[in-house]
């Protein structure tokens, strides 16, 4: 791993650790230099030549430290400058052992402005020159004498390069989670900038989701219109203009009238009930399964017959779009009973399943042969009323036929649903829808 970078250092030691190096190195060279004095002041060259090396030692760290400030992130001048300090020491020390006392001063240096593993040898170099001042008392004519001063010069160096070390050890856990933070602020800043373009993104899909939606309703609307209030319309006029041509047969005039004021009154109940598929009136303030119940009772009191409405399962709420095509479906399924079953009970069933909700309209009319369906559905499966009228199946072209068959259909497939229709001539019908939904307690 590389070794701190140059800034890295200047911000720690100017934290606080900066007066070890501008400061302290000046006033401990200061007092040693007044023990020199107040020990030397007698011996003439002597304490001249322990004056000069002092003044040397000050000159020296004047100039290649504090008089140049870029100087102290140059590892090149700054390694010269502590080799200079190492030599300058180790003479102070051998000519009077009481310099031992400024040794620290290399330390400070050492850890100030040298990198790894330079910074290492330095601090050896430094504690040989204080373990050397330690161990000036100790004779090296014997052996005795030169391990003892060998075990000074150990006890000095290994503590102080461990310490170095773990320093080292220190700053490199510093970098690495340094280096984390760095990281993790670039993942958020990257996790920011995605949920930026994946908000925008969802936005965009809303409102296309929106458009294609109008869109849909749009088509389905213009359908609808087209096969019943345009057909309506075409059958008034063409009865008003028939009635305009026999205004003298007051018998055939009068046919075509109540033929036209009949027309009319079928368009206008088509027209009420296409406003009324824009929002189904009985969910406004209703679950799904109390709806189908008013809507049951309701359909009862106007024909006459009677509905068993049961649920089953676990009420729960449903997608809105899952309320309104069940609910279609079943207003469809009665209405299919009333025109074409002849039935005398009709039993509707709301199921509510783990993974999906079920729809059973069932009714004892008189059936019919699901494979003749005039939607063009075969077999089992497909969009059919309940009942039918007779062996026959409603007709496409009758009104309130085909189109209420298909778009049952559609309805429930658009939806990835299954819309199922058992049926058999004298044994009533049964229409079975089925829609899949989120499980219950599960989070959207």
């Amino acid at each position: 791993m590389s070794a701190p970078t140059p800034h890295t250092r200047q911000d720690r030691w100017n934290r606080g650790l900066l007066p070890l190096v501008t400061v302290v190195p000046y006033v401990l060279l200061a007092i040693m230099t007044g023990v020199t004095v107040a020990i030397r002041g007698s011996d003439g060259d002597l304490f001249g030549v322990d004056l000069a090396l002092c003044a040397l030692t000050a000159a020296w760290m004047l100039w290649m430290f504090t008089l140049h400030p870029a100087w102290r992130e140059r590892p090149r001048i700054m390694g010269l400058f502590m080799g200079g300090l190492i030599v300058l020491m180790a003479i102070l020390v051998v000519r009077d052992p009481w310099f031992g006392l400024f040794t620290p001063v290399g330390y400070f240096y050492a850890f100030r402005v040298l990198p790894w593993p330079s910074e290492l040898a330095a601090i050896g170099g430094v504690a040989i020159v204080a373990g050397t001042a330690q161990a000036s008392s100790v004779p090296k004519t014997d052996l005795y004498g030169v391990l003892a001063y060998l075990v000074v010069l150990a006890v000095n160096v290994f503590p102080m390069c461990g310490l170095a070390w773990l320093g080292r050890k220190g700053e490199e856990r510093e970098e690495l989670r340094e280096q984390a933070l760095a990281e993790v602020r670039e993942a958020n800043r990257r996790l920011e900038a995605s949920m930026a373009e994946n908000a925008g993104l969802q936005r965009q899909l809303l409102i296309q989701a929106r458009e294609a939606g109008v869109s849909d309703e749009r088509q389905r609307m213009a359908r609808e219109i087209h096969d019943t209030l345009a057909q309506g319309l075409t059958g008034i006029v063409t009865q008003l203009q028939a009635a305009e041509q026999l205004a003298d047969d007051q018998t055939l005039w009068r046919r075509h009238v109540r033929a036209a004021t009949r027309l009319a009154r079928e368009s206008l109940s088509e027209a009420r009930r296409s406003v009324h598929a824009l929002r189904p009136e009985a969910l406004e303030e209703a679950r799904l399964s109390e709806a189908l119940a008013d809507v049951a009772g309701r359909w009862s009191a106007l024909h006459g017959v009677a509905v068993q409405v049961a649920t089953t399962g676990t009420v729960r709420p449903m997608p809105p779009e899952v309320d309104i095509a069940l609910l279609r479906t079943a207003q469809e399924a009665l209405a299919n009973v009333a025109r074409h079953a002849r039935a005398t009970m009709v039993g509707l069933t709301l199921s509510y399943m783990e993974n999906e909700v079920a729809l059973d309209v069932r009714d004892d009319g008189r059936g019919f042969e699901p494979d003749r369906l005039g939607d063009g559905g075969g077999g089992s499966r497909g969009a059919g009323g309940a009942g039918g009228d007779g062996p026959r199946p409603p007709d496409a072209g009758t009104p309130g036929g085909g189109f209420g068959l298909v778009a049952m259909r559609q309805r429930i497939e658009s939806l990835s649903g299954t819309l199922q229709i058992e049926s058999e001539p004298g044994a009533g019908t049964a229409v079975s829808a089925c829609l899949p939904v989120a499980p219950a307690g599960a989070v959207a």
